[in-house]
C-alpha cells in the first residue's frame, strides 16, 4: 500500500498542539523573548550592538535606533565613506573581523587579499554550480559552501588562525557563488542565455558584484555606492538575530566553519528574517495595483488597514517592513538607506514610487496602533527600503536575500571567531515536555 502524507497530517498537527496557557504557567520565554518583547540575555559579544530603547524603572522608553560595529556608530562609517568618496564595505569587514579600524596600508592589503580570493577552486563552477543548478539561489549558496569543505586541505582545524583564513576566503567567494548560481538558474530554469564573467580583483566588492551579474558589466558610480551602502548596513546586527545566533549555536558544538556558515544561510533565507525584503516587494506590488492614487493619504491608509486585518495581500495581517524586535522610534539602517534611495529615485525617475514608500512609513505606526489596539512603538525597518533600492538598481528579486548573505557573512564570521575564542560551552537551552506519560501498548493491542 502506498503511503500518502495526507492520511497522516491530521494526526501530526493534532499531536503537536500545545496549550498556550502552559507557556505562561511554566514562564516559557517563547522565541527567547521576555514578556515585554525584549530578547532574553543569553550571551555577551564585542562585535556589534543594536540599541533601540532604554529602560527606566522597568519601563521601556523608545529612542532613536543606533547600530554600532565594534563600538563605532555605523552612521560615522557611512558618513566618512561619503565624505571621502570611497567604498566602505571592505573597511567594515576588516573592523568586524579584527576588532579595530585598519590603517590605509592594512586596508589595501586586506582588500587585495579579498580580490585575490574571489576566484573559485578549479572546476568548482562547472562541477558544483552548473552541474547541479537550483531554483533557489540561497539553497544553492548553502550547498556550495558545504561543498567547499571538500576543497579545503584542513577543514577540521578549528584554531582561530585557520578559521580566520577560511572566513576571509568565504567572504571573498560569496559574491562569485551567488552570481554564478543566479546565471545557472536563469539558463537551466528560465531558458535564458548563459553569461559568465570572471571576478575582478581590482574592484570593490560592490563594483565586482554588479559587474558579475550584468551581461554588459556596466554600472554607474552611484549604483555601486548604494550597493556598497547596503552591504555595510547588512554586515552585522548583534549576536541575537536569528542567523547569527544560529552560527553561534552551531559553532558552540565544535563543528567546522562551512557547516556553521551554511546553517546561517538557512536561517537568513526565511521570510521572517533575510527574506522579508521579498515579502515587502510583493506587498508593495499588491498595494500599487489596488490603490489608484498613490498620494491619497485616505486611500493608502484604508488599504494598510485592510492588510493589517488580513483582508489584503497574503492575509497574514502584517505590514511587511514595519516594526523590529529591538528598534522602536527608528531603524538607523532604514534612515541611511532612505536618504540614498531618494537620490537614486531622482536619477531613475521613480520619485512617485519613492513618495509612496515615504507615505506608508508615515502612516503605518498610526494605523497599526488603531487596528491592533496596541501602544507598541513600531518603525520602518531596513527591509522596507532595501527591496525598492534593489529594484532601482535593476537587480532581480531572486538576488535580494543572497545579497544580504554576501554582506552578513562578515558578521557571521566575526561571531564564529568570537565563539571559538571565548565561548567554551555548547549552547543548550531547555525545553519542558508537557506530554503526559503513557504505558507502552503492544503492537497487537493498538
Amino acid at each position: 500500500m502506498t503511503t500518502n502524507v495526507r492520511d497522516y497530517i491530521k494526526e501530526v498537527t493534532a499531536n503537536d498542539q500545545i496549550n498556550a496557557e502552559l507557556y505562561d504557567k511554566y514562564n516559557v520565554k517563547r522565541g527567547l523573548r521576555n514578556a515585554d518583547g525584549s530578547g532574553v540575555l543569553v550571551g555577551l559579544t564585542c562585535v556589534g550592538e543594536v540599541h533601540g530603547y532604554i529602560t527606566n524603572e522597568e519601563e521601556r522608553i523608545a529612542i532613536d535606533g543606533k547600530l554600532f560595529y565594534r563600538g563605532i556608530d555605523v552612521e560615522e562609517i557611512v558618513a566618512a565613506a561619503i565624505k571621502e568618496k570611497r567604498f566602505a564595505f571592505e573597511e567594515t569587514a576588516y573592523l568586524l573581523l579584527f576588532g579595530k579600524l585598519p590603517t590605509q596600508e592594512r586596508l589595501n592589503k586586506f582588500t587585495a587579499f579579498l580580490g585575490k580570493n574571489r576566484k573559485l577552486p578549479r572546476y568548482f563552477r562547472k562541477d558544483s554550480i552548473m552541474s547541479a543548478p537550483s531554483h533557489d539561489i540561497m539553497n544553492k549558496l548553502s550547498r556550495s559552501i558545504l561543498t567547499l569543505y571538500s576543497y579545503d586541505e584542513n577543514p577540521e582545524d578549528h584554531s582561530p588562525e585557520n578559521v580566520l583564513k577560511q572566513c576571509i576566503e568565504l567572504i571573498a567567494r560569496f559574491p562569485t557563488i551567488v552570481a554564478y548560481a543566479y546565471f545557472a538558474k536563469k539558463y537551466y530554469f528560465d531558458n535564458q542565455s548563459l553569461v559568465i564573467h570572471r571576478p575582478l580583483a581590482e574592484m570593490s566588492t560592490a563594483e565586482n558584484f554588479l559587474a558579475l551579474i550584468r551581461p554588459d558589466q556596466k554600472f554607474t558610480r552611484l549604483e555601486a555606492e548604494i550597493l556598497d551602502l547596503l552591504l555595510v548596513l547588512h554586515a552585522e546586527h548583534g549576536g541575537g538575530n536569528n542567523s547569527t545566533f544560529t552560527v553561534h549555536t552551531v559553532s558552540s558544538a565544535d563543528t567546522d566553519t562551512y557547516s556553521a556558515i551554511a546553517a546561517g544561510i538557512g536561517s537568513l533565507k526565511g521570510y521572517k528574517h533575510g527574506g522579508a525584503n521579498v515579502k515587502v516587494m510583493g506587498m508593495m506590488n499588491d498595494l500599487k495595483q489596488n490603490v489608484k492614487k498613490w498620494d491619497d493619504e485616505v486611500e493608502v491608509e484604508a488599504y494598510l488597514e485592510k492588510i493589517l486585518k488580513g483582508q489584503a495581500f497574503d492575509s497574514a495581517g502584517l505590514i511587511y517592513g514595519q516594526g523590529h524586535a529591538v528598534y522602536t522610534k527608528s531603524d538607523p539602517r532604514a534612515v541611511l538607506l532612505r536618504d540614498k534611495a531618494s537620490v537614486l529615485a531622482v536619477e531613475k525617475g521613480l520619485m512617485d514610487e519613492f513618495n509612496l514608500y515615504r507615505l506608508i512609513e508615515t502612516l503605518a505606526p498610526t494605523v497599526f496602533k488603531r487596528v491592533k489596539e496596541s501602544d507598541k512603538d513600531i518603525c520602518t525597518n531596513v527591509d522596507f527600503y532595501s527591496g525598492f533600492v534593489y529594484k532601482m538598481l535593476n537587480i532581480p528579486s531572486e538576488l535580494y536575500t543572497p545579497i544580504f548573505a554576501v554582506s552578513r557573512v562578515v558578521g557571521w564570521c566575526a561571531h564564529r571567531l568570537e565563539e571559538i575564542v571565548c565561548g567554551n560551552r555548547i549552547i543548550r537551552p531547555a525545553y519542558k515536555c508537557v506530554h503526559k506519560h503513557e504505558a507502552y501498548a503492544a503492537l497487537s493491542e493498538r
